[in-house]
């Protein structure tokens, strides 16, 4: 019998996972301040063998808070965070929202355009950033202003004798050193933020409602937008997430850090649920497999987020290095489709769970996954999360829902959807109907609530007056053997595009560019066969690897 008419995907749940949670309350402030409380000794953070109680990490926030008040941060002030991977980004991250203040996410490997651009955009006044980044953000024009940049080296917090080897008067010594650090001037020294008294107890905490993040959209499809989140907004994701796992236990689970935290994805995992779940957060600057495998030997994951090319060059470096993956119990993938190519070895390593989700920054970030148990099925995001509620509408008319199992735009609401984007109230309103979120995705949804993604709206193709998906064509022509990767755009007026494909080829490989065209001729309709066929060394991705088909596009406009 289903249990609701309205949310059939509730029949589909695992044993035991609620159909929706409490509402939350407070901040994420408290949620740090009761998981100390319950576990002060535990190692909350992991960098390169240093470890940090959950005691001494909030110790650390309310000192660091009490810092960057000093310095003249206040509530609602929106404080630009420019870092990797590190101790002292959990701690700043935190420290600004003990403030009322707003983080601002960014990418440290942005180019001195785009971290600009940013910068114009949400307004921010001021930067804790990555000692290498400094030297960019003080080249910003005058019609930029910062009033001040807390710098941070990150070697501070890795283990003395390693800080010690980095000083060593040797060449590989100093390149490693010159990676990872430099020297700056103009700025306030993150240990001097530091080393100031608590803030004061009484000092206003933020509320449930607050704006607690504004998460850079990725701009795949377009230019990047703020999504604005509130604590409530993460506490709710972070809540899902534990909801729909209840295999991983409070107190006992290791999460690994690969993912950046400045993404929304490595945000939410990392950053809120390893610690609401008083997690031992180990933190990757990058993703490195050397590093990842000799962590594993001492501290193997329990839990693991990441995006399938980590997974297979994981895999692939544990083989070679005869290191096992046994104790993985879960790994969570998302940011682009998960193949059975990528699934079955790792599990059969792991002898855990390999599962699939999806999300936007716009939704905290994650919507929905499937079960992880038997009911989970391949191809598929899975199921909506608990107090998540989705339809597929006509993108033409998003009032009016598409017959059950047929394309439409995917619609959601649910405590995790963002409050708009920053300073574009006219963007946001194009992007909700009443108060459903549009995601742009076009999607099918099965009789019993299972997800498929078919593409992107944005993305699709008008060829013929036919409507192209750019993933059908990609994923058959990554079939061809001599395709490496391979991207999808369309080229030309809006209402008579050209297919056209940039192609990597495989290494030592040729590409007989006619052959390909027949080979999609035998598996696709000749209006999405592509009429230009462009061989490239490489394709522009995001931050967690996905394909930005803009930048495809504009590189492939730019060679004409």
């Amino acid at each position: 019998m289903t249990i609701d008419s309205a949310r059939p995907w509730l029949d589909s749940y695992a044993d035991g996972i609620p159909h929706d949670i409490d509402p939350v309350s407070g901040s994420l402030i408290d949620l740090v301040r009761v998981t100390a409380e319950k576990y002060p000794k535990a190692v909350a953070l992991e960098y390169f063998g240093a470890e940090t109680t959950y005691e001494s990490m909030v110790e650390q926030i309310q000192r660091a808070a009490e810092g960057l008040r000093r310095l003249g941060v206040k509530k609602g002030d929106t404080v630009a965070l420019i870092l990797p991977n590190c101790p002292q980004h959990v701690v700043a991250f935190y420290a600004v929202l003990r403030l009322g203040a707003i983080v601002v996410e960014h990418n440290p490997l942005y180019t001195p355009r785009e971290l600009q651009h940013q910068f114009e955009d949400h307004g921010a006044r001021w930067a804790i950033a990555w000692d290498k980044t400094v030297a960019t953000i003080q080249k910003f024009p005058d019609e930029v202003p910062i009033d001040g940049i807390v710098s941070i080296d990150v070697t501070k917090a890795m283990p003395f004798v390693m800080q010690l080897q980095l000083k060593l008067p040797v060449k590989k010594a100093r390149e490693s050193r010159n990676r990872l650090t430099t020297t700056v001037t103009g700025t306030t020294r993150w240990e001097d933020i530091v080393s100031q008294a608590r803030i004061d107890p009484s000092f206003p905490r933020p509320e449930t409602d607050d704006l607690a993040l504004i998460q850079y959209t990725s701009g795949t499809t377009g230019s990047p937008k703020g999504a604005m989140l509130t604590h409530g907004n993460l506490l709710s994701n972070a809540a899902q997430c534990q909801a729909w796992i209840p295999q991983i236990k409070e107190g006992s689970t290791v999460v690994y850090a690969i993912l950046p935290m400045f993404h929304a994805y490595g945000l939410t995992l990392c950053l809120t649920f390893a610690m609401r779940m008083g997690a031992r957060l180990v933190l990757f600057p990058a993703f490195e497999p050397s590093l990842v495998l000799t962590a594993m030997k001492k501290h193997p994951p329990t839990f693991l987020p990441a995006v399938p090319p980590i997974y297979q060059r994981l895999q692939r470096a544990a083989d070679d290095a005869g290191v096992s993956l046994k104790g993985i119990e879960i790994a969570i993938s998302g940011a682009m489709p998960l193949s059975a190519s990528v699934v079955e070895p790792w599990e059969e390593r792991s002898g855990g769970w390999l599962i699939e989700g999806y999300g936007l920054s716009e939704t905290s970030p994650v919507l929905m996954a499937n079960p992880v148990s038997n009911e989970r099925r391949a191809g598929t995001v899975g199921l909506p999360f608990p107090s998540t509620e989705i339809r597929a509408v006509d993108p033409d008319n998003p009032t009016v829902d598409v017959p059950r199992g047929e394309r439409g735009e995917l619609i959601v609401r649910g405590p995790q959807v963002f409050q708009g984007y920053w300073n574009r109230p006219d963007e946001t309103a194009e992007v909700f109907v009443d108060d459903w979120f549009r995601t742009g995705d076009i999607v099918t949804i099965s009789d019993d609530g299972f997800v498929s993604i078919v593409d992107r709206i944005k993305d699709l193709i008008i060829s013929g007056g036919f409507n192209v998906s750019p993933s059908e064509v990609e994923d058959t022509l990554r079939k061809f053997e001599a395709v490496e990767d391979v991207a999808v755009v369309g080229l030309g007026t809006n209402t008579a595009e050209q297919v056209t494909a940039a192609v990597v080829v495989k290494k030592g490989m040729e590409l007989d560019q006619e052959a390909l065209r027949e080979f999609a001729r035998e598996n696709l309709a000749a209006y999405k066969v592509p009429r230009r066929i462009v061989v490239v060394n490489d394709l522009p991705k995001s931050m967690v690897g996905k394909v930005i088909r803009r930048r495809v596009k504009e590189q492939l406009l730019a060679k004409k």
